[in-house]
């Protein structure tokens, strides 16, 4: 038995194991990081637009007005405006960008989070925009306590996901999968 302060020695038959850390990749230049980071800032800039619009919706909901100078029926449009863009939005990349990603990078396959996350956000937007649409044709009366509700449900979801998406297209991540001519050639 060896004592408590001795080195313990591997047996002679036990394999050696390589080093399981990677090493640090260079640090890119500039312009690399540019060609790298692109997709994320394209797609930063359509999240953006989703974000400032949920808030929009969001903090009249919490307030329990519409923002000023702002009839029910643009605020009604402008929720509809965001339900159909978020649809398109998630069309596009699950029809022409996730499958290209998806070769090369687990996060687009279709088993895991990002197209789960997808599924979630659009039981909630199948229910904001019945609700923004029963609304605009007179069928019930807008209740921002109502409206609240329905953004709560898919909300938290939504957020995470504008992020997560983000995330897994930036520069430091792509350059793990893809070649800088590679980039080049994505579809978006």
């Amino acid at each position: 038995m060896a004592s408590a302060n001795s080195e313990a020695t591997p047996p002679a038959t036990a394999p050696t194991c390589p080093s399981t850390e990677e090493k640090p990749l260079p640090k890119l230049t500039p312009a690399e990081f540019r060609g790298y980071n692109k997709m994320a800032e394209h797609m930063d800039y359509f999240h953006n637009n989703f974000r400032q619009t949920w808030n929009i919706l969001y903090s009249a909901c919490e307030s329990q007005k519409r923002p000023k100078g702002m009839s029910i029926r643009q605020f009604l449009n402008l929720g509809q405006q965001f339900c159909h863009h978020l649809t398109m939005h998630h069309t596009i990349e699950e029809q022409h960008i996730f499958p290209v990603l998806a070769k090369k990078m687990p996060a687009f396959r279709k088993e895991l989070e990002l197209l789960t996350q997808h599924k979630q956000i659009h039981k909630g937007l199948d229910k904001l925009e019945k609700y923004l649409d029963e609304c605009a044709d007179g069928e019930r009366e807008l209740r921002l306590g109502e409206l609240k509700e329905i953004l709560d449900g898919f909300g938290k979801v939504l957020w995470q996901h504008l992020d997560d998406e983000v995330k897994q297209l930036g520069a430091e991540n792509m350059r793990t999968y893809w070649t800088l001519e590679e980039m080049r050639r994505m579809p978006m």
